[in-house]
């Protein structure tokens, strides 16, 4: 029995610039934080000739073409799993749409449970490169970079985006202090609206290929705030960073119509008027969760109750990627 789990994600600065349609052209950067949120994998072996696989659906199969799963059929042909006497089930603590990187998180997970039972031994960096390989390269999904790569290290990482595809990727220089702090006084909240961000993201990524002016500037000015929430992190100046978070989601609603809605925008009032310094939708938008940061946490946590929103309570993790059991 393999047990592998992967961390989900929030991000904290420079969101969206980790589309190759941005970075290839102009760099990209954002820093994002792995939550103790987690996708699991199990993996066992069975006596069957035919391979079990267990997620929203349920499918048995004589042959790995078979698979109508796209990541874990890709998966499995990647790592060169030729046995199929295997059962294969994914959990999640989150669910999918939300927001919060759930795909990257599961083909990490995913892929970190195949090499276990192959007995490789895989670095992050390679791990985040291969599900990328597969969702962006294989399965030609229109998505970034950063879940991959958040859900592999773990941490909370400062990502640059290269022209030539490559991915620096170096912790962020933040105190215990103002760590602390961050995670105390950082909110989630699920509006209850699940969406596919890979429709959102799309409608950027053709913007950004066309070499639409209003997306790259847009786009320009995000990475800028990505710099300076750094730099706002290594002061300790998180009052700051909650200012930026607000300018991002006002330049985030302008990249699509779908990003947001009245009800979301409702609730965001809500929370600015109730003790919230700054947040922003997490994600490629439509849904999923809210994140605040306030220094009036029980104020914000009454208000948002009241408005019908449910927190989600969170710390960082540290490990990334991992396999929790092998025996």
């Amino acid at each position: 029995m393999i047990i592998t789990r992967s961390p989900l994600r929030i991000s904290l600065g420079g969101g969206g610039t980790d589309l190759p349609s941005y970075y290839m052209e102009h760099e990209g950067f954002l820093i994002a934080a792995a939550i103790d949120k987690y996708v699991y994998i199990t993996l066992h072996q069975t006596f069957v000739e035919e391979m079990i696989i267990k997620y929203s659906k349920m499918e048995r199969v004589a042959s790995i073409e078979e698979i109508q799963h796209p990541i874990i059929r890709e998966a499995l042909k990647l790592v060169n799993i030729q046995n199929l006497n295997l059962e294969l089930a994914s959990m999640a603590d989150i669910p999918a749409g939300t927001g919060l990187g759930s795909s990257g998180s599961f083909t990490c997970a995913l892929l970190k449970a195949l090499h276990a039972y192959k007995k490789n031994l895989i670095h992050p960096n390679e791990l985040a490169e291969q599900a990328c390989h597969i969702e962006m390269d294989l399965l030609k999904e229109p998505i970034g970079k950063q879940d991959q790569y958040i859900s592999a290290y773990g941490g909370i990482n400062c990502f640059k985006f290269c022209k030539n595809d490559t991915v620096e990727a170096k912790p962020l220089k933040i105190s215990d202090e103002t760590l602390y702090s961050l995670e105390d006084n950082l909110l989630l909240f699920f509006t209850g609206y699940s969406r596919s961000a890979s429709n959102i993201l799309k409608e950027q990524d053709d913007k950004s290929k066309k070499n639409d002016s209003s997306i790259i500037e847009n786009l320009h000015f995000v990475k800028d705030i990505g710099y300076k929430s750094q730099q706002a992190f290594e002061s300790g100046d998180l009052e700051k960073f909650a200012e930026l978070m607000n300018v991002h989601w006002e330049y985030k609603k302008q990249r699509s119509n779908s990003m947001s809605n009245n009800k979301i925008n409702e609730w965001y009032d809500i929370a600015m008027k109730n003790g919230a310094l700054g947040g922003k939708l997490i994600g490629a938008g439509g849904g999923g969760f809210l994140m605040f940061y306030t220094d009036e946490n029980m104020k914000l946590r009454h208000a948002m109750a009241h408005g019908g929103l449910k927190e989600v309570r969170f710390k960082f993790d540290f490990e990334g990627s991992k396999v929790v059991t092998q025996s």
